[in-house]
């Protein structure tokens, strides 16, 4: 099997997840700040694979399945990781709850789409302006929140800030879901073919 250049970036994404864990934990001046930057590394290859393969046309199966494998798990494990060290009080439990909201929506869209392309009809949830938006957002917050995660005193502020962006993230996430499922929904029902979304933005 040939790797294009696209999946190679997909594949690297993978492999800066085990980077982050390590560094995120490991007491050394800066780790949080270097868990950020890898986060953001991985970030801007989740925009970089999608643009050169539809610019150089390098499509491929295998990258097609692997790309948003990669999306679902660098967000799910980094989510853990921050509900893992804020637990206890209202924070962590709002940290847990937006979280189980953010992975269970990913889970539930995933599943969606799987069904629908069984029948011949994944265009009808496909990528939409409001789930790139939430997921714009949700970047924003993590890497806020994995800055400040050690939530000194003199940056407390802006680890609320990170929880406010998440909550916004966990409500367009809710908005988002819905709006595929409102989508699929004469399909699920078995009326017909169901209803073409318009072209997604961007």
């Amino acid at each position: 099997m040939h790797i294009n250049l696209p999946t190679w970036l997909t594949l690297f994404r993978v492999l800066l997840l085990p980077v982050m864990v390590v560094v995120f934990y490991w007491q050394f001046p800066g780790h949080n700040i270097t868990a950020a930057i890898v986060f953001m590394l991985a970030a801007i290859t989740d925009w970089l694979d999608g643009y050169l393969a539809r610019r150089m046309n390098l499509t491929s199966a295998f990258g097609a399945f692997l790309d948003p494998v990669a999306d679902k798990l660098m967000v799910a494990v980094t989510l853990f990781l921050l509900v893992e060290t804020h637990r206890g009080g209202w924070p962590g439990i709002l940290m847990a709850v937006t979280a189980a909201i953010i992975v269970g929506r990913e889970i539930s869209v995933s599943a969606l789409r799987e069904w629908m392309a069984e029948i011949g009809m994944r265009a009808t949830v496909k990528v939409a302006f409001v789930g790139k938006l939430k997921t714009v957002m949700q970047m924003v917050a993590l890497v806020v929140l994995i800055v400040q995660h050690e939530k000194s005193a003199e940056a407390l502020r802006l680890y609320h800030i990170g929880e406010a962006l998440l909550v916004i993230a966990g409500i367009l996430t809710i908005w988002s879901g819905l709006y595929y499922l409102r989508a699929a929904w004469p399909s699920l029902k078995g009326d017909g073919a169901g209803r073409i979304l318009p072209r997604d933005e961007g």
